[in-house]
C-alpha cells in the first residue's frame, strides 16, 4: 500500500494555512478531480482521478475541523487515524452540493460550476440524494491504567434502527411505498431562474417526501410509517494505548440509523481521562513527589514507587537533598496508536520533611546531633553549596 501524503501536501498548502486557505485549495481540487468531470476519459485517467479526489476530500475533512487538525499537527496520521476516513460506497455526491457546502449556498444549487447551466458537462437535475442517520456523541471514562496498554469498554446508547415489523420500509406491504409523485423519486424539486449571468437551477428538498423519494399510503403501526424504532444496545469500543482526555474515536457507522435504507450515522466517543491518586500526567510523562525523613535523606533509604505496571523500587543515596528528582525510563505512557518507539518516563521527586514541632526527646537528639555534625561546604557537599549560592 503507497505511502500517505502529507495532508497540506495534497491541497498545495503550508502548516499553518488559514480556513480560508483550506478551504479555497480544497474547491480548486474538487473542481478539478472530482470523476464526473473525467466521464469520458481513459480508465487510467477515471481511477487517478477517483484517487485524487478521495485523497483531497480526506486531506480537507481533517484541515477544516480545528480539533482534527489540532490533533494532526501535532501527532501526524496516529492523532487523526479513524477520524479521517469517509465512506465512498455511495459514490462521490454531486460535485454542486460540495460547492454549496463549502460555501454555504453561496452557489445557490446552480445546476453547474459558476452557476451556469451545462457549464463543463455539470448541468442537469440531481440525482436522489441518500439520507444520512445522525451522529451519536457519548463519553466514555478510562484510567491511567487502561490507557497505558488499551482496553476495550462497553458503552450502552440509545438510537434509532430499521423497524423490525415493517424492515424498515415504514409500511408493512412494499405495495404500500411508491414513488413520491412530485419529485418523481429524486428527492429533490427543481427551480429554474434568469439571472444575468444565464438559467440558474436551483434544488431543494420535496416538501411532499422530506427527501426520501417515496410515500407510504398506509404506515406501519409500530413505527409510524417512520421505518425506525428507538433501541437501547450495548457497542463496544476499542480504546487505543496512549489516548488523551478529550480525545474522540469515530465509530462508522454505528450512530442512528436513515430512514428508508440510507446510510448510518456514526457513534462519537470522547475519551474521559480519570484522574489517578498518586500520578499525574502530562503528555507521555508522568510525575509522582515522595516526601522522606531527614534522617533517610542524610542515610540514604530504599522506597517504592507507583507505577502503572506495578510498585517500582527506587534507591535514594545518602545525602539525597529535597528537590531531588530520579527518573525512571519508560514507566510513563505510549504515544497515542504507537506513534513513535518508546514509551515516556516517570518523574520522581523527593522532598524531605523537617517538622515543625518536636517532642522533648526529639529535641534532645537533634541537639546532640547539630553539636557532632556541622555543615562544611568544604566537604563532600562543597558542589551543591556553590550551586546553590547562585541563586542568591
Amino acid at each position: 500500500m503507497a505511502e500517505k501524503r502529507d495532508y497540506y501536501e495534497v491541497l498545495g498548502l503550508q502548516k499553518g494555512a488559514s480556513a480560508d486557505d483550506i478551504k479555497g485549495a480544497y474547491r480548486k481540487a474538487a473542481l478539478k478531480w472530482h470523476p464526473d468531470r473525467w466521464v469520458s476519459g481513459t480508465d487510467a485517467e477515471k481511477k487517478t482521478a477517483e484517487a485524487k479526489f478521495k485523497e483531497a476530500s480526506e486531506a480537507y475533512s481533517v484541515l477544516s475541523d480545528p480539533d482534527k487538525k489540532a490533533k494532526y499537527d501535532q501527532f501526524g496520521f496516529a492523532g487523526v487515524d479513524g477520524a479521517a476516513g469517509q465512506d465512498w460506497s455511495q459514490g462521490f455526491g454531486n460535485l454542486n452540493d460540495i460547492l454549496n457546502n463549502l460555501f454555504g449556498g453561496a452557489f445557490g444549487g446552480f445546476g453547474g460550476f459558476g452557476g451556469f447551466e451545462g457549464f463543463g458537462g455539470f448541468g442537469g437535475q440531481q440525482g436522489q440524494r441518500v439520507q444520512r442517520g445522525r451522529d451519536i456523541r457519548t463519553r466514555v471514562r478510562v484510567t491511567l491504567e487502561e490507557i497505558s496498554n488499551g482496553c476495550e469498554k462497553e458503552v450502552t446508547i440509545e438510537r434509532n434502527r430499521p423497524c423490525p415489523s415493517c424492515d424498515g420500509r415504514g409500511a408493512k406491504n412494499a405495495s404500500d411505498v411508491k414513488t413520491c409523485p412530485t419529485c418523481k423519486g429524486t428527492g429533490q424539486v427543481q427551480t429554474v431562474a434568469n439571472t444575468l449571468f444565464g438559467r440558474a437551477i436551483n434544488y431543494a428538498t420535496c416538501p411532499n417526501c422530506g427527501g426520501s423519494g417515496k410515500v407510504v399510503s398506509n404506515p406501519c403501526p409500530t413505527c409510524k410509517g417512520s421505518g425506525l424504532v428507538r433501541q437501547k444496545e450495548t457497542v463496544k469500543v476499542r480504546i487505543p494505548a496512549g489516548v488523551e482526555d478529550g480525545m474522540q474515536l469515530t465509530l462508522r457507522g454505528e450512530g442512528h440509523a436513515a430512514a428508508h435504507g440510507g446510510i448510518n450515522g456514526d457513534l462519537l466517543v470522547i475519551v474521559e481521562e480519570q484522574p489517578h491518586a498518586q500520578l499525574k500526567r502530562e503528555g507521555q510523562n508522568l510525575f509522582y513527589t515522595r516526601v522522606i525523613s531527614v534522617a533517610d535523606a542524610m542515610l540514604g533509604c530504599e522506597i517504592q514507587v507507583p507505577a502503572l505496571d506495578g510498585p517500582q523500587r527506587l534507591k535514594l543515596e545518602p545525602g539525597t537533598q529535597s528537590g531531588t528528582v530520579e527518573r525512571l525510563r519508560g514507566k510513563g505512557l505510549p504515544s497515542v496508536n504507537g506513534y513513535g518507539s518508546s514509551r515516556g518516563d516517570l518523574y520522581v521527586k523527593i522532598l524531605v520533611w523537617i517538622p515543625r514541632k518536636l517532642s522533648r526527646s526529639e529535641r534532645e537528639a537533634i541537639e546532640k546531633l547539630r553539636d557532632a555534625f556541622r555543615p562544611d561546604p568544604n566537604r563532600d557537599d562543597k558542589t551543591l553549596f556553590e550551586k546553590e549560592s547562585q541563586y542568591f
